[in-house]
């Protein structure tokens, strides 16, 4: 039978990054009596207003390496015993897998899960196994240079976007560079798309080019998961998205939890064939043009749309440390179907922008704000990160009024 709540003596967790995501990790886990601290190298980040337990400010493990290294361990030493470790962003999924060998000797992870996850870990070699194991793939060029981009835009049925091979890359593109921070651009036009390319390439060569997948945000789909040892599938659902930031190349703003036995089995028959373990997300949309199934990206982490997957009777987090510590674990399957998940940092901005393109109506939008919601960043037993939450959505409302009356310019 699987545990509902925590034993004494049963080891701590350390959640890695405590950005949102980390700290509604570390939220579910207490609220299962699990000791759980977190820790990161961005001191702006949530976890550290947060009511649900303390988090420590760490060396940035890209940067300061060993530095990093040494305060996981001590960390370790202060808590007792062997705590459990689950990343929530990928800096600290790479951070794992460059030193799992000191790691390992202090906490406990899978190292089967790291192994794969360092596989998973860029855009071209998840593309690489997604065709190997049957997961189908928009058509699909890995450019070094403007001349490879060209080959590629030469034969390409347009509309077609670029992106990094691992998302962070562009993050370090310089001050002012307007791709710096994206996670693609897209263009209409061989032209328009070689024209930002060159923006990337004297720092960031290496890109994935890509033919856009048919369909609008709402022809998208989130496979969120939990695998044990032996890739055993302990936990699912499949949430479907209602919108997205930014407009049809962002991640989830609203999604709903449905029953979609197609993608739950194309993206179970994947994770096994890989010999995946721990927590997952895969992002898919079917194509309008002929229903197909194809992949978008893989996240082998706890991600922010994984949060709807609690609310959805899956326990994600929960589920992943049991398997860990190992206690027996039935496997789990979503139950409940009438609610939405609503990240509002996102939602509230990208809302007059539905509206301006002729995609939906206010009406429309506020149809969808009936019923049951689950919240990703509005909670009301944690304050202060709600707060700024609640302050960044009354900005955007501000400017989508002043936009109506026409004070600001109308996006486009």
């Amino acid at each position: 039978m699987t545990a509902d709540r925590a034993q004494g003596g049963w080891p701590p967790v350390v959640v890695a990054s405590v950005f949102q995501t980390g700290l509604n990790l570390m939220r579910d886990l207490l609220r299962r009596g699990v000791h759980v601290v977190g820790v990161d190298c961005d001191a702006s980040h949530e976890g550290f207003r947060s009511s649900y337990g303390k988090s420590y400010l760490c060396p940035n493990p890209d940067t300061h390496p060993d530095e990093w290294v040494m305060f996981m361990i001590d960390l370790a030493r202060r808590l007792g015993g062997r705590p459990v470790i689950i990343p929530a962003a990928d800096i600290f999924v790479s951070a794992l897998g460059r030193h799992v060998e000191e790691m390992e000797k202090c906490y406990i992870f899978s190292r089967d899960a790291i192994a794969v996850q360092a596989a998973l870990a860029t855009k071209e070699q998840q593309y690489a196994l997604a065709a190997k194991h049957g997961l189908q793939i928009p058509r699909t060029a890995y450019v070094q240079s403007g001349e490879d981009l060209e080959r590629f835009a030469a034969d390409a049925r347009f509309p077609c976007l670029v992106k990094p091979r691992h998302q962070r890359e562009w993050d370090a593109l310089p001050e002012g560079n307007r791709l710096r921070g994206l996670k693609l651009f897209a263009e209409d036009d061989a032209a328009s798309l070689l024209a930002d390319y060159a923006l990337v390439e004297p720092y960031r060569p290496e890109a994935v080019a890509q033919e856009i997948i048919a369909g609008g945000d709402d022809a998208k789909f989130c496979y969120l998961s939990v695998y044990g040892a032996g890739s055993r599938r302990i936990g699912h659902c499949v949430v479907h998205e209602l919108r997205a930031h930014p407009i049809l190349f962002g991640s989830g703003s609203m999604v709903e939890p449905v029953i979609d036995d197609e993608i739950a089995s194309v993206c179970d028959t994947f994770l096994r064939g890989i010999n995946y373990a721990g927590i997952c997300e895969i992002e898919v949309k079917r194509d309008t043009r002929d229903g197909v199934v194809r992949l978008i990206e893989v996240n082998p982490r706890y991600s922010v749309t994984a949060d709807a997957a609690i609310y959805a009777g899956v326990d994600i987090g929960w589920l992943h440390y049991l398997d860990l510590i190992g206690q027996p674990v039935d496997p789990v399957e979503a139950t409940k179907f009438d609610l939405r998940h609503v990240v509002l940092r996102r939602d509230i901005p990208v809302l007059p922008r539905y509206v301006a393109r002729g995609i939906l109506t206010w009406k429309e939008i506020f149809r969808t704000y009936n019923g049951k919601l689950a919240y990703f960043d509005f909670d009301l037993h944690d304050m202060r990160p709600t707060a700024q939450t609640l302050k960044g959505c009354a900005r955007a409302a501000a400017g989508a009024v002043l936009r109506m009356v026409g004070i600001l310019p109308q996006l486009d």
